[in-house]
């Protein structure tokens, strides 16, 4: 009985937490964003009213677990102009995360931010704030993530940042601040941009740690020396909050608790009800046409907790609900996923990839995010954005109007075509080469690219090379070798697209340098229904002595090219040898590339040039069909 009695009791505490949780209400904090959202003009409309929930429907909020405080206020890009009004959101004394960037926000840094004495997370960039930075920036002592770039800020850096012992990442780049900068010695700051303001002096002895374009832009001393650019680590992901104690509202809900329990029981087996039925609905079904292909599927399975995540740096301003009413293209489909060409309303153009072959648990996948979304170079697409749920993995990143390299190479071949000229393709594998061995330099050398293939390479702003989809391999689950070699790109050696190596990106990369000199793609027809490995073709070639039959025809038009084309290939036959320890590392490739484009510009030579090449393991002429190509290991 007293059994009995105990299940009971628990039940109806159950049942009344949350019955209280559908009803709590931040009642005080509620009507602070509406004071603010009604004191100053927003060109986007906002679904906030006072007859809805300000912790489950209103857009960019987010509560505490038991909702009695607002705890985050996230509105990027919604066209939110002039200053804050006063005394509206310092009154969510509670906020750890405030996101206002990409507005038109205008004059000085509001003091009543002072009261959050929770903040963690502040995002002010892109917006027009004027006049001195805060001097006490220690009445934030949790502040982890501070961003207020690109505005118009004056005056000097306070001291007090030192202060920020919890501080990971500080951008005050591309302001008007002035005097020299503060010894800023927080250990725990992993990410700094100071770069693009009136700063001079010289940087102080603790910050000499991070790379010389974080100094960029300012009136530095010449006799301070700043370091060479160092792979930085991202910022720390988001403290998971502590759940709250039992408030005194809760154990008021244990009493009513058993007053409702029979409307909660019927309430949850409706919500249970209706979750089946929507998770049946999830299932795909033959999209109609392009545009509907990324729709279909992401729309219904966004999560209020699972948003869009964007990295540091980026001026996107858009969320999941623009992305998804975005006009969609598809650009191709590959083996990690079907890639998008999405069309913001704002006129912005991005790429979507939606992957697939994915078991990936959520704290792995978005480890590697952070470790790819912290790269930035200019021969690597930066990723801008990511999304995961239990349905759906998106990737955001720079839309590349020329297409890739592969359909420049391949694409429109015949009348009217206009062939891509050699100083091109060098600059292509210039590019791509820097690309990967900097990413070979990422996460303490231990970051590979694992998917490099023509079609994932792009020309820059600069024309130069520029290497997509990096460090995607290792989320995917395994694949089938079978598949992976069909390609023509993969070492022999990998048997698991997951456990790719530095070596197997350089074998990658020799593949890539071969179909630029050839024009010929890694598996390529030789007429009827036989195949021919791009690697073999070129070994059985040069072992004959033909060299000049391995040249690209688009190439013969363009004179004193023959001796870069045959040091080219030279490189290309070492990266490609099957001894995964005697390919050379991709730094040392790269000074080879840029040795050939230098020597030839020093030393023009005549189209009568002969320079013979050795293949370090040559390998037998072995032509193979169709059906077994994907099955046999390119050598």
């Amino acid at each position: 009985m007293k059994m009995n009695l105990l299940f009971i009791f628990c039940t109806i505490f159950f049942f009344g937490e949350v019955f209280l949780h559908t009803i709590a209400e931040p009642v005080e904090d509620k009507q602070a964003l509406l004071d603010f959202v009604n004191g100053i003009h927003h060109s986007h409309t906002l679904n906030w009213s006072n007859s809805t929930s300000v912790c489950s429907q209103w857009t960019g909020v987010t509560c505490n677990s038991d909702h009695t405080r607002v705890v985050e206020l996230r509105l990027p890009g919604v066209g939110i102009q002039g200053s804050i009004p006063p005394g509206t959101l310092s009154r969510l004394s509670a906020i750890e995360i405030l996101s206002l960037r990409s507005n038109a926000i205008s004059g000085s840094f509001p003091s009543d931010f002072s009261s959050f004495g929770n903040l963690t997370d502040l995002y002010l960039q892109f917006n027009s704030f004027s006049g001195p930075l805060p001097l006490d920036f220690s009445v934030w002592k949790n502040l982890t993530v501070l961003d207020l770039s690109h505005n118009a800020f004056n005056g000097s850096i306070p001291p007090s940042v030192s202060n920020l012992t919890h501080l990971t990442s500080l951008n005050l780049s591309n302001n008007s601040l002035s005097g020299v900068v503060p010894d800023i010695g927080v250990p725990s700051l992993k990410s700094l941009n100071l770069s693009s303001n009136n700063l001079n002096g010289s940087v102080p002895p603790s910050l000499l740690r991070f790379p010389s374009w974080a100094f960029s832009g300012n009136n530095f001393s010449s006799g301070n020396a700043l370091p060479p650019a160092l792979p930085l680590q991202p910022p720390s992901p988001q403290p998971t909050r502590k759940s709250k104690k039992l408030s005194e509202a809760a154990i008021l809900g244990i009493v009513i608790g058993g007053c409702v329990f029979g409307f909660a029981v019927v309430a949850l087996l409706m919500i249970c009800w209706y979750s089946k039925k929507g998770k049946k609905s999830r299932l795909p079904t033959k999209a109609q046409n392009k545009e509907v292909a990324l729709k279909k599927n992401a729309s219904e399975t966004q999560d209020k907790n699972n948003r869009l995540v964007f990295f540091e740096g980026c001026n996107l301003a858009f969320d999941l609900e623009d992305l998804l009413r975005a006009s969609a293209e598809v650009l191709g489909k590959g083996t990690f996923g079907t890639t998008y060409k999405a069309a913001l309303e704002d006129a912005n153009t991005v790429v979507v990839k939606r992957l697939k072959e994915m078991s990936v648990a959520r704290k792995e996948f978005e480890q590697q995010m952070e470790v790819i979304g912290s790269i930035r170079h200019p021969n690597i697409s930066s990723l801008r954005a990511y999304y995961f749920s239990k349905d759906e993995k998106l990737t955001v990143s720079d839309y590349y109007e020329q297409g890739s390299v592969s359909a420049m190479l391949h694409g429109k071949r015949g009348e009217g075509r206009v062939p891509l000229d050699w100083d091109t393709r060098m600059k292509i594998a210039i590019g791509a080469a820097n690309g990967i061995a900097y990413i070979h330099t990422q996460n303490s050398g231990k970051l590979i690219h694992g998917n490099i293939k023509a079609s994932n390479i792009f020309l820059n702003t600069e024309g130069n090379g520029c290497i997509s989809d990096v460090g995607l391999a290792t989320l995917m689950s395994s694949i089938a070798p079978s598949v992976m070699r069909a390609a023509g790109y993969r070492a022999p050696e990998v048997t698991d697209s997951r456990k790719g190596t530095q070596a197997s990106d350089v074998y990658s990369f020799g593949v890539l340098l071969l179909e630029l000199l050839t024009g010929k793609s890694p598996i390529h027809a030789t007429g009827g229904e036989e195949a021919v490995h791009l690697v073999r073709w070129v070994q059985s070639v040069v072992r004959e002595e033909w060299t000049g039959e391995v040249f690209d025809v688009e190439l013969l038009r363009y004179p004193n090219i023959e001796e870069e084309m045959v040091e080219m290939l030279q490189i290309g036959m070492n990266c490609v040898v099957r001894m995964p320890e005697q390919r050379p590392k991709m730094l040392d490739v790269v000074k080879m590339v840029e040795e050939v484009r230098r020597s030839s510009t020093d030393n023009p030579l005549s189209s009568e040039t002969n320079v013979e090449i050795t293949v370090a393991t040559p390998t037998p002429p072995q032509r193979v069909n169709e059906a077994s190509a994907s099955t046999s290991p390119p050598q």
